[in-house]
């Protein structure tokens, strides 16, 4: 059986200055690791080389990684007879943006992307697993025969990182962003995922990272 680290939107250093322990302790052991995109703009070099201590890393593009276009905007691969599309999963701004402003003024009560399963389906055609990130929500969801797995966000904006980008001095837009983000009534943990791949057998267990947390949640 294969185990795989699946992790996406660590955004480091564009907003973390350094990955969290807990990465390094729930992935220990993994043979490899997916990596869906932001990784951390100009500088993630060094996240993906503190990632591959741990395990061989298959990472893509995402749309806050200017400075890596040396990284694909998505890529296959077979893992145990099984195959892999890994992409950022973001899609045009024309879509993006209205449903972000949906998103953020309805403080995350209502996060809806329409259309998107059926999008990724479409860029991997042949693959029975697609993985991605960008909405740092975590989800697994079979449908059709193929299994889409986003495993959250490791940089996630709670009402303490909002403050501390406040208190940063940001563009007019971003503050407007953060002011009204920072009455959220959602409030996510960062994860990562791991994903189990035998004869026969796919499990997906979703983790949050950080000091005494419980085993994960399985699908």
């Amino acid at each position: 059986m294969a185990r795989i680290g699946v992790i996406a939107d660590t955004h480091c250093p564009e907003f973390l200055d350094d990955l969290p322990a807990g990465i390094f302790e729930r992935l220990r052991g993994v043979d490899l690791i997916l990596h869906g995109g932001d990784v951390g703009g100009a500088g993630g070099e060094e996240t993906l080389r503190r990632l591959a201590e741990i395990a061989p890393v298959e990472a893509v593009h995402g749309d806050h990684d200017q400075g890596l276009e040396g990284l694909p905007g998505r890529r296959e691969l077979t893992v145990e007879g099984r195959r892999i599309g890994i992409i950022h999963g973001n899609r045009s701004h024309l879509v993006e943006e209205p449903l972000t402003l949906l998103s953020t003024l309805s403080l995350g009560e209502v996060r809806v992307q329409p259309g998107h399963r059926r999008w990724l389906r479409s860029q991997f055609p042949d693959c029975e697993i697609i993985v991605h990130g960008h909405t740092h929500i975590a989800s697994a969801v079979e449908d059709g025969g193929v299994l889409f797995l986003n495993p959250g966000a490791v940089y996630q904006v709670r009402r303490p990182e909002m403050l501390r980008r406040l208190a940063r001095g940001p563009s007019w837009f971003e503050w407007t962003w953060l002011q009204v983000t920072r009455y959220r009534r959602d409030q996510p943990y960062s994860t990562v995922g791991i994903l189990e791949l035998g004869r026969g057998t796919t499990r997906v267990t979703i983790h949050e990272i950080g000091p005494g947390l419980g085993p994960g949640r399985s699908w």
